[in-house]
């Protein structure tokens, strides 16, 4: 939900942990996948990736804390899977940052032109 729509501006704090948790290309990787390929056991996940399954598993660990993940059994095995609510908590606040941004340059852009230097010499 975008700001414009009634949704609260988010709070640094709530985005923390996102931004903390993409900071790892692994981590990136594996988000990527669970978003492309949907619902995947570690053993799919570790599947020509380079990475150990342990290594996988702490990875994953690290994404569900920051909310990003989730897993379910399925048998024997524990599925994965990518939470959006907390893709959209970090994206609402890059927006928010976006139109501070853009408010500033819109004063910028006002500012000089307003100034005596930018009027024309009579």
């Amino acid at each position: 939900m975008s700001p414009s729509r009634g949704a609260a501006a988010p709070k640094a704090s709530d985005a923390v942990p996102v931004f903390v948790a993409l900071g790892d290309p692994i981590r990136l990787r594996l988000l990527g996948r669970l978003s492309a390929d949907g619902p995947l056991s570690i053993t799919r996940l570790s599947r020509g990736s380079g990475v150990t399954r342990q290594a996988i598993t702490k990875h994953l660990h690290t994404l569900g804390a920051a909310g990003l993940v989730r897993h379910a059994r399925r048998g024997r095995e524990r599925l994965w899977e990518l939470d959006r609510r907390r893709l959209e908590t970090a994206k609402r606040y890059l927006e928010q940052i976006s139109a501070q941004w853009d408010a500033a340059v819109d004063r910028l852009k006002a500012f000089v032109e307003d100034s005596p230097a930018s009027r024309p010499v009579p």
